[in-house]
C-alpha cells in the first residue's frame, strides 16, 4: 500500500492535534515545544549523516563522536575566552567559542575523512562487491570506538558542565532559532551556491561529475567539514540546555540523530530535519506517559512504522541501487 508524503503529514499532525485537545494541559503544550527544540538539534546531527550518505553512500558513525568531540572543543574554548571580570558578558565567550569549536569540528572531520575513508574509496574505486560495502561501514565503526577513546584520554571521564551563558528563562527559544538559522543557511548553501551544486553532482554520479571537471575529492571534504561544523552547533546547544559533557555522550543522541535521517530519508536534507523534529516530539511526549523509559523503545517502534509505509522514509525517493 502505498501512502502520499502529504497524506502522511496530514495524519501525523491530525494525531498530534488530537492528542493535544484529548490531554488538553499546558503540559502537554510545553512537551511539544520541548520536542521542537529538541528535535532541532537532533536534526543539526541527522544533517551529517544524512549529507555523507548523500555523497558516498557511507553511514559515517563516527560521525556522533565528532559531536562528543565538538561538545568538548566548545567547553574548553568557552571557559578560555570565559570573562575575567564581573562586568564582562559571556556571550561573547559563548559565540567565539562557538564559532572556534566550528572550525576545530571540521578539521576533525576533514581528518576523519583523510585517514579513514579516502585510502579505501581510491583502493575501491570502480569495484562493486560486497566488500566495498562493509570495509567502510566497519572503518566507520572502528574511528567511532577509537574518538572515543581518544577523548576519555585527554579529558578524562568525569562529567563537565557547560557554564551559563543563556538567559534561563529563553534558553528553548534561543536554542530553536539559531538550529532554524543553521539549517537555513545550509539550505542556502547546498541550493544556492557552486559548492551546492557541485555537491548535488557529485551526489548523482561522481564519475560523471569528475569527468565534468569538479574535484570530487575536495566536495566530499568540504561535505565533511560543513556536516562536522553542524554537529558542532548541535552539541554545544545540547550541552548548554540539557546535559553534561562526558565521552560516551555521543552515543545516545548520534543513534536518535542516524533514526531521524533514516525516518527522513537518508540523503534527504529536508527529510533530515523532518526526522529530527518528529523523533523529538516523540520523545518528550513519551515522557509524559507511564513508558517514559522506554523513550528509544518508541523512537525505533515509529522508525519501524514508517518503513513499513514508506521503506525509502518520508521525504526519500525510491533508486534502482541495490545496497
Amino acid at each position: 500500500m502505498k501512502l502520499s508524503k502529504s497524506l502522511l503529514l496530514r495524519v501525523g499532525a491530525a494525531v498530534l492535534i488530537a492528542a493535544l485537545i484529548a490531554a488538553g494541559g499546558r503540559k502537554v503544550i510545553d512537551a511539544v515545544w520541548a520536542g521542537v527544540q529538541q528535535g532541532a538539534m537532533i536534526a543539526l546531527v541527522a544533517l551529517g549523516y544524512t549529507m555523507v550518505y548523500g555523497i558516498l553512500k557511507l553511514i559515517n558513525f563516527a560521525h556522533s563522536e565528532v559531536f562528543m568531540m565538538s561538545a568538548y572543543f566548545g567547553l574548553k574554548l568557552t571557559e578560555g575566552f570565559g570573562p575575567k571580570d564581573a562586568s564582562a558578558s559571556p556571550v561573547f565567550a559563548g559565540v567565539i567559542g562557538t564559532l572556534s569549536a566550528m572550525v576545530l569540528a571540521g578539521i576533525l572531520g576533514v581528518v576523519v575523512e583523510k585517514i579513514a575513508y579516502a585510502p579505501l574509496r581510491s583502493r575501491t574505486r570502480g569495484k562493486s562487491n560486497t566488500n566495498t560495502r562493509i570495509t567502510p561501514l566497519v572503518t566507520a565503526l572502528g574511528m567511532s570506538v577509537l574518538l572515543q577513546n581518544l577523548a576519555q584520554v585527554i579529558f578524562g571521564t568525569r562529567r563537565e558542565s557547560y557554564p551559563q551563558l543563556l538567559p534561563i528563562n529563553n534558553v528553548r527559544l534561543i536554542v530553536f532559532v539559531v538550529a532554524v538559522a543553521m539549517m537555513g543557511a545550509l539550505q542556502l548553501l547546498v541550493y544556492g551556491t557552486w559548492f551546492g551544486k557541485a555537491m548535488r553532482a557529485v551526489s548523482v554520479n561522481m564519475e560523471a561529475a569528475r569527468l565534468m571537471g569538479i574535484r570530487t575529492s575536495r566536495i566530499i571534504a568540504m561535505t565533511f567539514v560543513t556536516g562536522s561544523m553542524l554537529a558542532a552547533v548541535g552539541a554545544i546547544l545540547f550541552c548548554l540546555s540539557q546535559s553534561q559533557v562526558y565521552p560516551t555522550m555521543g552515543t545516545i543522541i548520534g543513534t536518535r540523530s542516524f533514526v531521524a535521517a533514516v525516518i527522513g530519508g537518508i540523503g534527504n536534507i529536508p527529510g533530515a530535519m523532518l526526522g529530527g523534529v518528529l523523533i523529538g516530539v516523540v520523545g518528550e511526549l513519551t515522557k509524559l506517559t507511564d513508558y517514559s523509559g522506554l523513550q528509544d523503545v518508541i523512537i525505533f517502534v515509529v522508525l519501524i512504522g514508517v518503513l513499513l509505509v514508506r521503506p525509502t522514509g518520508l521525504l526519500g525517493k525510491a533508486g534502482t541501487e541495490k545496497v
